[in-house]
Parts: structure tokens; C-alpha cells; sequence
């Protein structure tokens, strides 16, 4: 049927289908399918430091409400010591001018005296 002739024609049809196919591979298509990979992996890359940098964001924004929240829990905290300390400035003061009036003397602290005493 066949000849040894015939054999190595086939065989070499056979070799060079190989040689053809494997040059074509590794200038064609393994260089586009690694290409094809690095772009699925840099849209992925890209995509992770995305919702990295928003999930960043979200914790700094959070922690800059919550310092803003304790920053007036404190404001609101001295304020109403200022207040309590004034009223009670208010209350000696006026306690000593009835003292002051029981006993029929005169207080000699005047409106400047008392805004000074007000401020410090």
C-alpha cells in the first residue's frame, strides 16, 4: 500500500504541519494571549486599587465625623461649664450685696470691677 517513500512524505507533511504550528504559536498566539491576560489582570489591578482607595475614603470620612462629634460633645461640655461658672459667679455676687445690704453698706465694686471679675 504504501512505500517507504510515501511514509516520509506523510511524515514530513506531518513535521513541517508541527513546525508551522509551533512558529505560529509563539509569534502570533501565545505573545496575544499573554497579552489578552496582562489586560484582564491590569482591569482587575485597577479595579482592586479602586475600591481600595474608596474604601480608604469611606474610613476617613468616617473617623473625621466621629472626631467632629466628640469635638463638639466637648465644646458643648465646656460651654456649659463656662455658663455654670458664670451663674455661680452671678449667684456669690449677688449674695455678697445682700450680705453687704443687711448689714447697711454700700458695694463699691463697680460695672468695670464686675466685668473684670467676669472675664477672669
Amino acid at each position: 500500500m504504501f512505500g517507504i517513500l510515501e511514509g516520509m512524505k506523510i511524515a514530513l507533511g506531518i513535521f513541517a504541519g508541527v513546525l508551522i504550528y509551533h512558529i505560529y504559536a509563539t509569534f502570533v498566539g501565545y505573545p496575544s494571549a499573554a497579552r489578552e491576560a496582562r489586560q484582564g489582570y491590569v482591569l482587575e489591578s485597577e479595579k482592586t486599587a479602586a475600591e481600595a482607595k474608596a474604601a480608604e475614603l469611606e474610613r476617613q470620612r468616617d473617623a473625621a465625623a466621629q472626631a467632629t462629634e466628640e469635638h463638639r460633645k466637648r465644646l458643648m461640655a465646656s460651654q456649659m461649664a463656662e455658663q455654670a461658672a458664670k451663674d455661680t459667679l452671678e449667684s456669690e455676687i449677688r449674695s455678697y450685696e445682700l450680705q453687704l445690704s443687711e448689714k447697711n453698706r454700700a458695694c463699691a465694686v463697680t460695672a468695670a470691677d464686675r466685668d473684670w471679675l467676669l472675664r477672669h
